[in-house]
């Protein structure tokens, strides 16, 4: 006869662990904000705006610098943030990608005034350098692709190249904003994850003491048979 035996409350408890190890997780997985492109072209404005205001803004007296330079840097630092916070509040997410994305619509509006009040051109459509700057900001991403121009480009070229990522991480965030937006419909903040995994776990282990107790009276039966079996023996 087969050897069988019942589990005891080891077996129970490692049991129902592993069964737990299927429920929905509370806390999400965190992005890699390093690897969202729109954080990256934050990462160049930022550096891009520090050199910026250095070589083509008053030194002392204009408000405009720490202003620029505090917009192009609260726009990277609560993508980070952001991230890092989803992991626990998606509600806390949302709110600093806006916050974000608000930053960067305010440094576009600051480069903007800057061809203005310096009687600067703005390309657009049309103009015969637009097409090639709309490219370019396209494919790279990386700060080590506009670094190396950092000293090389005039005032208008600033403005026109930074407007247009600016434009382009307005876009970007908007898509990932709706995308996070549907995510929390869907799957709901940390206390309904919370309650989902309490049930998921109550239900699980629910399920393994049910299928003990099945196995238990299986085993009852079999051995009172054994029994049966052992008194005709000796009759």
């Amino acid at each position: 006869m087969e050897n069988r035996k019942i589990l005891s409350d080891v077996d129970l408890a490692k049991s129902c662990g592993e069964k737990a190890g299927n429920i929905q997780s509370v806390l999400k997985k965190q992005v890699n904000w390093k690897e969202l492109w729109f954080y990256q072209k934050t990462e160049v404005l930022y550096h891009m705006t520090y050199v910026f205001t250095k070589r083509f803004l008053p030194e002392y007296g204009d408000r405009t610098v720490d202003q620029m330079v505090q917009a192009a840097r609260s726009g990277k630092q609560n993508i980070v943030e952001g991230t890092a916070d989803g992991v626990t509040s998606s509600e806390m997410e949302l709110k600093l990608l806006n916050v974000a994305r608000s930053s960067i619509q305010e440094l576009r509006e600051d480069y903007a005034d800057d061809i203005i009040k310096k009687g600067l051109t703005l390309w657009t459509q049309g103009h015969p350098r637009f097409d090639g700057m709309l490219k370019y900001c396209r494919k790279h991403n990386r700060l080590d692709d506009y670094a190396i121009y950092f000293y090389r480009w005039n005032e208008e070229e600033f403005c026109n190249i930074a407007i247009t990522l600016c434009r382009m991480v307005d876009k970007m965030m908007m898509t990932y904003q709706k995308k996070k937006e549907q995510e929390f419909i869907t799957q709901g903040g940390i206390r309904e994850r919370m309650t989902a995994a309490r049930i998921g776990y109550r239900n699980e282990q629910e399920t393994v003491i049910e299928d003990l107790r099945k196995e238990l009276a299986e085993l009852r039966k079999e051995n009172e048979k054994l029994k049966n079996e052992m008194k005709v023996m000796k009759s």
